[in-house]
């Protein structure tokens, strides 16, 4: 599938979602429909389907078990890190940051977003989908879902260039807040290894994020995948009462841009993502 033919990365994207919906609603070791089912399903082809459920597989939530069918799969141990009471405001990252718009397009929330973003599956958000750059060279590609009443005639150029929550805050008057994220390892499909510029099925790390503003109202989903070979966490933990603050850490937060929370907006957590030198 060509990831430059307009609307290709949404339908990936539409029947990831829909998978997961059927994944999350099921229990571990429960059967899902076969590929065939779902194309039928969801009304896409089949390398639409087998895309998203090589993806989800990849990711550990599916197990294809042969001459019996695809199955959840067990459930994941989760490791929660706290940061102490000090909130982390986050530095710039080294390198020039860029964006490269895939998709920009204005759909309903449908039923996992909606929950996410505690709206009705009807109601309206901004789906941007977005290749992120350091000094010219693919990092990440994001997918992100935004709700469309706090954005009312958000633009193409506000998301490729500059600091996309100081366009939140200046232009449409939305202050962030706090962020709760979860990481994975995972690998890239063959139309993510193109847009990275990797070989398929070559390691990275997935980012799930849930962005809030200062009334508490969730503002953004976004789940961004980042190449395995350029991006690494290093988590610096307080195990005792330190004398002094400790100076902000060079780099940003694993999975948001350079340049976010940069004004005073917390972020509860104490990780924080380098960009290797290597390629």
């Amino acid at each position: 599938m060509d990831a430059d033919v307009p609307g290709t990365v949404l339908k990936r994207e539409r029947t990831r979602d829909a998978v997961l919906e059927l994944i999350e609603s099921r229990s571990p070791g429960d059967a899902i429909p076969s590929e065939r089912a779902l194309c039928a399903l969801l009304g896409v082809s089949r390398p639409t389907v087998r895309a998203a459920v090589d993806e989800l597989v990849a990711a550990g939530l599916l197990v294809r078990e042969h001459g019996r069918g695809m199955f959840v799969a067990p459930a994941k141990i989760t490791q929660e890190l706290v940061a102490g009471d000090r909130a982390l405001s986050v530095p710039q990252a080294a390198g020039a940051w860029s964006s490269r718009l895939l998709e920009f397009t204005t759909l309903q929330a449908g039923a996992r977003v909606g929950r996410k973003l505690r709206m009705s599956p009807a109601a309206e958000i901004v789906y941007v989908a977005r290749l992120r750059l350091v000094d010219g060279a693919p990092m990440a590609i994001e997918h992100l879902h935004i709700r469309a009443e706090l954005v009312p005639g958000l633009s193409a150029q506000e998301l490729e260039s500059g600091d996309l929550y100081e366009h939140l805050r200046a232009t449409h008057g939305v202050h962030v807040r706090e962020a709760v994220q979860a990481i994975e390892p995972t690998v890239v499909t063959r139309a993510e290894a193109g847009l990275l510029d990797v070989p398929e099925l070559s390691p990275a790390l997935l980012f799930e994020r849930l962005t809030s503003d200062t009334k508490g109202r969730p503002v953004e989903y976004v789940h961004s995948l980042y190449r395995g070979d350029r991006y690494r966490i290093v988590s610096r933990l307080a195990l005792g009462p330190a004398a002094e603050a400790a100076p902000d850490l060079e780099g940003h937060h694993p999975g948001i841009p350079p340049g976010d929370f940069a004004h005073g907006d917390a972020i509860t957590s104490s990780t924080r993502g380098d960009i290797q030198a290597g390629g």
